[in-house]
């Protein structure tokens, strides 16, 4: 998924990356991947769900010296325990009772390149135990192997939870988050990138335009300002979808979000009394939540109420945007 733009000039670091946006914050964030870019310590991304964490780790590695190298990504919540250190570091023949032949690992997969961890902070205890091993000095062992191996790899993990807190909670080791963070990218939401909603909504028109064999369309003047104001709890990776469903159903001769008039709505009344006198943090909660309950009603309705493939829309796991549903008290058909 694309994420960002101003394609960084070759001759200062990211090729094969097409980071889209112009806002201060996206700014900010070019300059310091580009430093993260041109090291090989090891990295962490931390990053609301859907603002393109793979999409900076990739930038990052094309970026720098191992550009040549593979770029091996794994989504760490998809590893069970019981095949973590397999999967990582492979297979000796006869380590077990399928291990019919040697298998090499993702690590091996990765050598000369970079090693992506998605969701670090799905890995269990035990998991965690044997990355930090490996962290220590990238030496490791096959399973079932007496040998014992030595990699060069860069690791960049990623997570849309803050690691910090999850140490605080002892969900999180500290002294493998310490491994992990010397190198430390916190990217924005696309909330706090103004204007960047617009450029990539015009963005991902062009990429649709093109897949489908179709005309690309412009943007409703009054779209142009419910981009700019809606809070993107998804980020970029709903602003994709949206622009894909757009794209492919709107039946005239520019974008118009559905059920939008010619100006967009109101925020919500906060209780209580106006914003002004309340908290920030507050304020800021209760639009979330206000904007996070109609949008879910939104895509539930036009997914006839069927949780998986409105989660799919959303751009979501079903289990996650049904712990969503359940959150905000909306019903669902089966699905």
């Amino acid at each position: 998924m694309d994420d960002d733009d101003a394609a960084i000039p070759d001759g200062r670091g990211v090729v094969g990356a097409q980071l889209i946006g112009a806002s201060p914050a996206h700014r900010r964030l070019i300059e310091r991947l580009l430093r993260v870019a041109a090291s090989q310590a090891p990295a962490l991304i931390e990053g609301e769900t859907g603002s393109g964490k793979e999409l900076a780790a990739r930038a990052i590695h094309y970026g720098g010296e191992r550009r040549n190298g593979p770029f091996v990504p794994v989504n760490c919540g998809a590893l069970p325990d019981t095949l973590l250190e397999s999967e990582l570091f492979g297979v000796q023949r006869g380590a077990y009772t399928d291990a019919r032949q040697s298998r090499r690992g993702l690590v091996a997969e990765a050598e000369g390149g970079t090693l992506f961890l998605d969701e670090i902070d799905a890995l269990s205890p035990k998991a965690q135990v044997a990355l930090l091993r490996f962290l220590q000095d990238q030496h490791y062992r096959p399973v079932g192997s007496t040998r014992e191996l030595c990699s060069d790899v860069r690791l960049i993990a990623a997570t849309n939870r803050v690691l910090d807190a999850l140490v605080a909670q002892q969900g999180f080791r500290a002294d493998l988050m310490y491994r992990l963070k010397i190198l430390h990218l916190a990217l924005p939401p696309l909330r706090e990138r103004e204007g960047d909603a617009e450029l990539l909504a015009e963005h991902f028109i062009r990429h649709f335009a093109a897949k489908y064999r179709r005309a690309p369309l412009p943007l409703h003047p009054a779209t142009r300002q419910w981009l700019r104001s809606y809070p993107w709890p998804g980020n970029v990776r709903e602003l994709e979808n949206w622009v894909h469903r757009q794209f492919l159903m709107c039946g005239g001769d520019a974008i118009v979000h559905e059920g939008l008039g010619q100006e967009p709505a109101p925020a919500p009344a906060m209780p209580g009394g106006g914003g002004a006198d309340r908290g920030f943090a507050q304020a800021k909660a209760e639009a979330v939540r206000c904007f996070e309950r109609d949008y879910l009603a939104r895509v539930l309705a036009e997914a006839g109420g069927n949780v998986t493939q409105a989660a799919r829309m959303a751009g979501k796991e079903r289990r996650a945007f049904g712990k969503l549903l359940k959150k905000h008290g909306l019903g669902a058909s089966a699905g």
